[in-house]
C-alpha cells in the first residue's frame, strides 16, 4: 500500500514532465500554466528538490512556454517554502534571464525583481548579489542586458563593499563593446540613480550619463534623456546649471531627430524638474528650436506639449514668454505641411486661452482657430470643434458664435458632400459644447436642411445626427422641437423626402419613448401607408416592424395589424412581400404569447389539484 501511494505521489510529476516532453507547444504551455498546481501536489520540499532542478535543466523550448514559465515563478515564493528558500527560484530564472527572445528575458528580470524583495539582506547577498554579478559579466550580451534591470532592486539592502561592487559592475556595463548591453544600461540609469546616494550620484552618474548622452548610436542616446530627467529630479538647483544642463542642451541638438523627439517628448517632465529659471534661460530656446524642427515627428511631439509648457511658465514672465517665443512658432505650425503636426497643435491650440486672456484670444488666437477650423484634414477640424468649451469660457458665447460659428455653418454648406458630412459627424459634439439654447438659435435650421440634402449619405448621417441630439437634450425637446418639423415632411411633394420621415421615425422612436411615438409618430407613419408611390409604402411596412417594440399591445392590435393587412393585398410586389414579412412575424409573436399563456395556466391548475 505505501508502495502504491508513493507511485500514486509520483504521478503529478509524471504527468507533468510527459506534457512538457511533448511535441504539442500548446500542451507544454498549458503545463506551465498548471505549474502552481503541480507544485502544491507536490509539496514544498519536493517543489524544490525536484520541481525546480528539472524546469532549470529543461529550459530549451518555444519562446511562449519559457515566456509562461519566467510569470509564473514570480509568484512560487510560498510554493517552495517562503522568503526563507525564495533563493531556490533563483536558478531556473536566471537562466530565463539568458536566453534570446526579449520578452522572456525581461518577465524574467521582472520576476527577479519580484522575488528580490522576498529575500533577507543576508540571503540577498549570498544568494542574490552573486546572480547579478555572474549576469553583468556573462559571454553573452542577453545576460548582461539582463543584469541592467537588477541592479537598483538590490543596491539599496546591501553592505557599502558590496554596494562599491554594483556601482562598478553597472559602470563596466556601460561602457561595454556591445549597443544592446549599452541601451540596456542606459534606459536603467534613472532607476539607478534614484536608489544611490546624492555624492554616487554626483561622481559617478553624471559621469556615465554625459557618456552615454554622446554614444555612437542614437538608440542610446535618446535613451539617456530620459534618464537625464531623473537625474535632474534629484540634484539641487545650484548643481543643475552645471551638472546637467550641457549634456540636455545638446541633445536638444542632436543630430539624430529620434533624440530630438525623445527631448521634446520628455519636455514638460524636464520643466518640471529643473525649475523656473533654467526653463526662461534654457528651455524656452531650446523648445523654439523643436517647435522649428525640420523633422516632422519632432515637431508634432513638442506641439503637443505646448499647452503643459505654456501653463508651467513662471507666472511673473509666461504671458510675455508666450507673446514673444511661443506664439510666433504656433503660427507657423499652422499652416504646417503635415496633416500629424497640424492634428497635434489642434488638440491643445484651444487651452492657450484660458492662459493669455480674452483680448489676446480674440486677436491673436481666434484667426488661428479659424484656420484650422477650414483645414482639409478632418482630424484638425474635429480636434478645434471638441475644444470649443475652453474658448467658450473665456471669450463668451456671443463672440463665439460671431468669429468660429460662421466657419462651421460655411463647411456645413460646402459644395463638397463629404466636407458637409464631416460637419454633420461633430455636430453632436458641437451642440454638447454650445449647449440647447444656443445650438436652436444658430444650428437647429442647419440640421433639418441636411434631412433634404441631395445626397443620400448626408440624409442618413442627419438622420443618426437627430438620434444623438436627442440622446443630449432629452425627449421634451424632441417633442417640441424636432418631431414636428420632421413630421411636417410627410407632406413633401418630393418622396425622398417623405422616405426621410420615415427613417428618422426609426431613428428617434426609440430615444423619444412610447407616449411620443404612439401619440404623435405612428398616426403619420399609418396615414404614409395610403402613399402613391410603392417605396415610401414598403417603408412604411418596415418602419412599423421597427418601430413595433416601443408601441404598447392595444396600438399594434387596433391600428398596425390592419395597416399591414391592407399592405399585404397591395398590388405592389414589394410592398407586398415587406408587409407579409411583418404580418406573419407579428402572428408568430401573438401565437407564442398565447402558447406561454396557455403553458402558464396548464402549471398553475396542476399546483391547485
Amino acid at each position: 500500500m505505501a508502495g502504491a501511494e508513493g507511485d500514486d505521489s509520483l504521478y503529478p510529476i509524471a504527468v507533468l514532465i510527459d506534457e512538457l516532453r511533448n511535441e504539442d507547444v500548446q500542451l507544454r504551455l498549458n503545463s506551465i500554466k498548471k505549474l502552481s498546481t503541480i507544485a502544491l501536489a507536490l509539496g514544498v520540499e519536493r517543489t524544490r528538490t525536484e520541481l525546480l532542478p528539472f524546469l532549470t535543466d529543461t529550459i530549451y523550448d518555444e519562446d511562449e512556454v519559457l515566456l509562461a514559465l519566467a510569470e509564473q515563478l514570480g509568484s512560487f515564493t510560498v510554493l517552495v517554502g517562503g522568503p526563507e528558500f525564495v533563493h531556490c527560484l533563483l536558478p531556473p530564472l536566471e537562466s530565463l534571464a539568458t536566453v534570446e527572445e526579449t520578452v522572456v528575458r525581461d518577465k524574467a528580470v521582472e520576476s527577479l525583481q519580484k522575488i528580490s524583495q522576498e529575500h533577507s539582506p543576508v540571503d540577498l547577498e549570498v544568494h542574490f548579489v552573486p546572480l547579478v554579478k555572474r549576469l553583468a559579466s556573462g559571454d553573452w550580451f542577453t545576460s548582461r542586458t539582463s543584469a541592467c534591470g537588477l541592479f537598483s532592486v538590490c543596491y539599496p539592502r546591501v553592505s557599502s563593499t558590496v554596494k562599491a561592487e554594483i556601482r562598478q559592475h553597472f559602470r563596466t556595463l556601460c561602457s561595454d563593446d556591445t549597443p544592446m548591453v549599452r541601451r540596456a544600461a542606459s534606459s536603467k540609469l534613472g532607476e539607478f540613480a534614484k536608489v544611490l546616494e546624492l555624492d554616487y550620484v554626483k561622481s559617478d552618474i553624471i559621469p556615465l550619463f554625459t557618456a552615454l548622452a554622446s554614444d555612437e548610436q542614437d538608440s542610446v542616446r535618446l535613451l539617456a534623456v530620459e534618464a537625464g530627467v531623473s537625474i535632474a529630479t534629484l540634484l539641487p538647483q545650484e548643481d543643475l546649471e552645471d551638472l546637467v544642463m550641457p549634456t540636455l542642451r545638446q541633445a536638444a541638438e542632436d543630430k539624430s531627430w529620434r533624440v530630438r523627439y525623445m527631448v521634446a517628448d520628455k519636455f514638460s517632465e524636464l520643466q518640471k524638474a529643473v525649475g523656473p529659471e533654467i526653463t526662461k534661460n534654457d528651455l524656452v530656446p531650446a523648445f523654439q528650436n523643436l517647435l522649428k524642427d525640420c523633422e516632422a515627428e519632432v515637431r508634432t511631439a513638442a506641439a503637443n506639449k505646448v499647452k503643459v509648457f505654456c501653463e508651467s511658465l513662471p507666472e511673473d514672465s509666461r504671458e510675455t514668454i508666450i507673446m514673444t517665443h511661443i506664439l510666433p512658432c504656433v503660427k507657423e505650425l499652422v499652416s504646417d505641411t503635415n496633416q500629424h503636426v497640424k492634428s497635434a497643435l489642434a488638440s491643445v491650440i484651444m487651452g492657450l486661452s484660458t492662459i493669455l486672456g480674452k483680448d489676446n484670444t480674440v486677436e491673436h488666437l481666434l484667426p488661428l482657430f479659424l484656420v484650422q477650423l477650414k483645414d482639409e484634414y478632418p482630424e484638425v477640424r474635429l480636434n478645434i470643434i471638441s475644444n470649443l468649451d475652453c474658448v467658450n469660457e473665456v471669450i463668451g458665447i456671443r463672440q463665439l458664435s460671431q468669429s468660429l460659428l460662421p466657419a462651421i455653418v460655411e463647411l456645413a454648406e460646402d459644395a463638397k458632400w463629404r466636407v458637409r458630412l464631416a460637419i454633420i459627424e461633430y455636430m453632436p459634439l458641437l451642440a454638447g459644447q454650445l449647449g440647447v439654447e444656443f445650438f436652436d438659435e444658430k444650428l437647429n435650421s442647419l440640421c433639418m436642411a441636411w434631412l433634404i440634402d441631395h445626397v443620400y449619405a448626408i440624409r442618413e448621417a442627419a438622420t443618426c445626427n437627430l438620434m444623438k441630439l436627442v440622446e443630449k437634450f432629452g425627449a421634451e425637446w424632441a417633442q417640441n422641437t424636432i418631431v414636428p418639423k420632421v413630421l411636417g415632411m410627410a407632406n413633401d411633394s418630393n418622396y425622398l423626402h417623405r422616405m426621410t420621415t420615415l427613417f428618422c421615425i426609426n431613428a428617434l422612436s426609440e430615444v423619444c419613448g412610447q407616449e411620443i411615438t404612439t401619440k404623435h409618430m405612428l398616426p403619420v407613419v399609418l396615414k404614409m401607408s395610403t402613399d402613391q408611390v410603392a417605396n415610401v409604402r414598403f417603408n412604411v411596412a418596415r418602419c412599423l416592424q421597427k418601430i413595433g417594440p416601443v408601441l404598447d399591445s392595444s396600438a399594434l392590435q387596433a391600428d398596425v395589424k390592419p395597416v399591414l393587412e391592407k399592405l399585404a393585398t397591395d398590388q405592389d410586389m414589394d410592398v407586398k412581400y415587406f408587409a407579409l414579412e411583418r404580418e406573419i412575424l407579428s402572428l408568430i409573436s401573438m401565437r407564442v404569447c398565447k402558447g406561454l399563456f396557455l403553458c402558464i395556466t396548464l402549471l398553475f391548475n396542476c399546483f391547485s389539484i
